[in-house]
């Protein structure tokens, strides 16, 4: 998803589109990258010494929602990253989040083997260290 993208959602779900917001926004946009509620935090007080940790989490919970941030569980912490906007599956980095799509979707498989089962909803993510950490 686009930075445009993203904010066209923000619009539509009838939310301002705030400096603090954008800031947000570009934090996730920057890099192909998991991150923390943590690291975004960190980001946000350099900038607006003010913000608090609850306003930062809540509108992480309101990307997540607008579909504009997609999230995971890492090391036992909620970490997030822009959505990519199509089905896919992720390899993902556990020392620095680093992401690379997969172009694979094993429910192709799995579906067959659950017959007559209706399945709803899927998650698949491999996990492990990316070259430049290893």
């Amino acid at each position: 998803m686009t930075e445009q993208e993203a904010m066209e959602r923000l619009r539509k779900g009838g939310y301002k589109l705030t400096a603090r917001r954008l800031d947000m926004l570009r934090f996730f946009a920057t890099d192909n990258k998991y991150k923390t509620a943590k690291q975004l935090y960190a980001y946000m007080t350099a900038k607006y010494p003010s913000i608090s940790f609850d306003t930062v989490y809540r509108n992480l919970h309101l990307y997540f929602q607008l579909g504009i941030l997609e999230r995971t569980n890492l090391n036992a912490e909620q970490h997030y990253r822009i959505a990519c906007g199509q089905h896919h599956h992720h390899f993902i980095c556990k020392l620095c989040g680093m992401t690379k799509k997969l172009n694979f979707c094993p429910m192709d498989y799995v579906t067959e083997l659950l017959s007559p089962f209706r399945v709803d909803d899927h998650k698949f993510e491999v996990y492990g260290i990316c070259n430049q950490c290893h």
